[in-house]
């Protein structure tokens, strides 16, 4: 949007498209849009008639989105060839890709090298590996912005949003008690989730006083495409990854070198930069070549249907094994008379946050979601925040209205909506242990409540879960409380697999004992 801004002070005909908002016209000719909604262009024109020239720039992404979308855009590329249409040409652009394989993927296509950066970029390493990455990212920013010249804005790349905003909270509080010598710092936060207008903060200078840094932190992947200038910029080498393996885990791990040398490409725009990884050279010597791409590291369920109405049938093609469950909870929600709500509650699932929440009116939020808290669980919750938000008139305050809302008033029984997210949903089901932890019933995991759910102070005996995140504890979010009977009625031959599975087992547990038992009885006798 940044960019397309900028164009549009030089060119009237550019226009962009993303997610509930269309700036073109019938007189746009270039147009920027993300690959989502490329893809959802698509459904209706696959061979892409309306454009010639398609650019997919960073490419080296491989987000699932992106995967499908190649494939897209070469069957189109090449029907419209077959069909004597007009030549669709395709572009790829990255500054750290695989340029043999995308290369070999487009048929062998020409490859074309631009030397982007014009100024030198002089790369920092830690000389001990660092444990705690946060303290380390804390420690060089001050250190950092004591040495002169402070005029310098600094870059720094977290994991996701709570990271940013604890680091972002812990630098204001420390600026504040520094030394006049050190000058003001400016901190700006920055991550996917933030309203458009905050995120446009990261472009303002800072204020025009003597030595006043400004402190970005934001998600590592939508900020690649920024130029910021001057920019010294620290990598503390991390990133959040979403990974798939019987279930879906959200976990930090390393970056690759791809990734650390994109980042670092941040630097040195306008004018020589520094970037400073805290991690040990050796440690990036032994990082991977090029990240896992997420179609091959993520559940893919979310793709499955656009993929049906791409006419994207034979999905083996595209390597990934794709999750049913939202398929599945919504074919069968007619039966239940609750279809209407279970579209509503798997699209509020798949936006990061319905809520914005600050960390400044972090306790007015609070406030504000316990008028809809559920105490059946986090999906109705989001259901009742939604049909509160459809009875905001246009000519009111929405928060000041949502105050206002009373859940009861809003909600009629929900137990038929409950009995069909358990039959889409009855392989994320957890339950109840007599030491008061929680298993997963599928993998026999230990799951704890995640603490952000209506559901954390109580213990019902068996809940749903829409996805589980590992950070020191393995958490499930977003639950909803369900009856066994349910899970049992939804899928009797699963659960009685599970259940002669689990008799097994303990079997196997028992006999192992007795024998430990009698080989120790052995020793002490002999």
């Amino acid at each position: 949007m940044s960019v397309c801004d900028a164009l549009l002070t030089l060119w009237s005909q550019v226009g962009y498209t993303v997610r509930f908002e269309d700036v073109t016209s019938s007189e746009t000719k270039l147009k920027f849009m993300t690959d989502g909604m490329l893809l959802r262009e698509a459904i209706g024109d696959p061979l892409l008639l309306r454009y010639t020239v398609v650019i997919l720039d960073e490419a080296h992404e491989r987000t699932v989105h992106t995967d499908v979308l190649f494939g897209v855009v070469k069957a189109a590329q090449r029907k419209r060839t077959e069909q004597n249409k007009i030549p669709l040409k395709v572009v790829v652009m990255s500054a750290t890709m695989d340029v043999d394989l995308f290369s070999q993927y487009f048929n062998k296509s020409p490859v074309l090298y631009l030397e982007g950066r014009q100024h030198p970029i002089q790369i920092y390493y830690t000389k001990q590996s660092q444990s705690d990455y946060l303290q380390a990212a804390l420690v060089s920013i001050f250190q950092i912005h004591q040495v002169p010249p402070a005029s310098h804005d600094i870059l720094v790349f977290m994991t996701g949003q709570e990271e940013i905003e604890a680091l972002a909270r812990t630098c204001r509080d420390i600026s504040k008690h520094l030394p006049e010598s050190c000058g003001p710092m400016t901190v700006v936060p920055l991550y996917a989730s933030l309203p458009p207008a905050q995120q446009l903060r990261v472009f303002q200078p800072a204020p025009k006083v003597p030595a006043a840094p400004e402190t970005l932190t934001p998600h590592v992947e939508p900020a690649l495409s920024l130029t910021l200038l001057s920019v010294p910029y620290r990598d503390p080498g991390r990133w959040f990854s979403p990974q798939t393996s019987g279930l879906e885990v959200l976990a930090v791990q390393r970056v690759s070198k791809a990734q650390a040398w994109q980042r670092s490409g941040r630097a040195g725009r306008e004018d020589a930069g520094s970037c400073y990884r805290l991690y040990t050279e050796e440690e990036f010597d032994n990082l991977a070549n090029m990240t896992v791409p997420e179609i091959q590291s993520t559940n893919c369920f979310t793709v499955t249907p656009l993929c049906n109405c791409l006419h994207i049938f034979k999905l083996v093609y595209f390597n990934f094994m794709c999750s049913s469950a939202s398929a599945q909870t919504l074919l069968i929600s007619p039966e239940f008379s609750c279809a209407e709500e279970v579209l509503t509650i798997i699209s509020l699932l798949s936006v990061d946050s319905v809520l914005y929440n600050p960390p400044a009116r972090r306790d007015d939020v609070l406030a504000v979601r316990k008028k809809f808290i559920s105490s059946e669980g986090d999906h109705m919750t989001l259901l009742n925040i939604y049909r509160a938000f459809k009875k905001v008139s246009g000519n009111k305050v929405l928060t000041q209205t949502l105050q206002n809302m009373v859940t009861s008033s809003s909600l009629s029984d929900l137990t038929n909506v409950r009995r069909c997210l358990a039959h889409g949903l009855f392989m994320n089901a957890a339950e109840l242990q007599p030491d008061g932890s929680y298993v997963a019933l599928d993998t026999h995991q230990h799951v704890a409540i995640h603490p952000s759910s209506v559901l954390f102070q109580a213990k019902p005996a068996c809940v749903l879960f829409s996805e589980l995140l590992h950070t020191s504890r393995c958490y499930m979010r977003d639950l909803c409380l369900v009856d066994a009977d349910w899970l049992q009625e939804a899928a009797p031959e699963y659960f009685r697999r599970k259940l002669k599975i689990t008799k097994t087992k303990i079997k196997l547990k028992n006999v192992t004992k007795q024998i430990q038992m009698v080989n120790k009885n052995y020793k002490n006798s002999s």
